[in-house]
C-alpha cells in the first residue's frame, strides 16, 4: 500500500515532519484500501489521521493532478486510475468506495478557491475549507 509505505519512508527514512507523515498515510481516503487489504489496525496503529481540512487540501491536489502532472477534473482522476489498475485490483475497489469522500474534498476545495477569488481575500491558511 503505497500511503503506508511512503508514510514510513519519510517517518523513518526522510526523518520527515508527523504531520507531513500523517497525511501521506491517510491521503486521498487511504483507509478504504487499507481496510480492503487488511491493514486498517497497522495504519491506524503507526499513524494518527491529520486535520481534516489539510486532508482535504492533499486529496484536492492528488485527485486533480494526473500522472504526468497536468491539472484535471477529479472525475477524468478517477477514470485514469481504474483504467490503470483494471476492475477487479483492490485500488479500483478501494476508489470506488472512497469515491464520495474523494469528490466531496476535491469539491470543498474548489468552492474555497472560488470563494478566495470573489473576494479576494487570502486566509493564508485553508483552515476556511470546512
Amino acid at each position: 500500500m503505497h500511503q503506508l509505505d511512503g508514510a514510513r519512508y519519510l517517518r523513518d527514512v526522510a526523518q520527515a515532519d508527523e504531520r507531513l507523515c500523517r497525511l501521506v498515510a491517510y491521503h486521498s481516503c487511504a483507509d478504504n484500501e487499507a481496510r480492503q487489504r487488511d491493514l486498517f489496525d497497522i495504519l491506524a496503529k503507526e499513524f494518527d489521521q491529520e486535520r481534516p481540512d489539510l486532508a482535504r487540501a492533499l486529496t484536492y491536489c492528488d485527485m486533480t493532478t494526473s500522472p504526468d502532472g497536468r491539472h484535471l477534473d477529479v472525475r477524468y482522476r478517477l477514470a485514469e486510475i481504474h483504467s490503470r489498475y483494471g476492475p477487479d485490483h483492490v485500488v479500483s475497489h478501494s476508489i470506488t468506495d472512497a469515491t464520495p469522500c474523494i469528490v466531496s474534498s476535491v469539491r470543498a476545495v474548489e468552492a474555497a478557491l472560488a470563494n478566495e477569488t470573489r473576494t479576494g481575500q487570502n486566509p493564508g491558511t485553508v483552515d476556511r475549507m470546512t
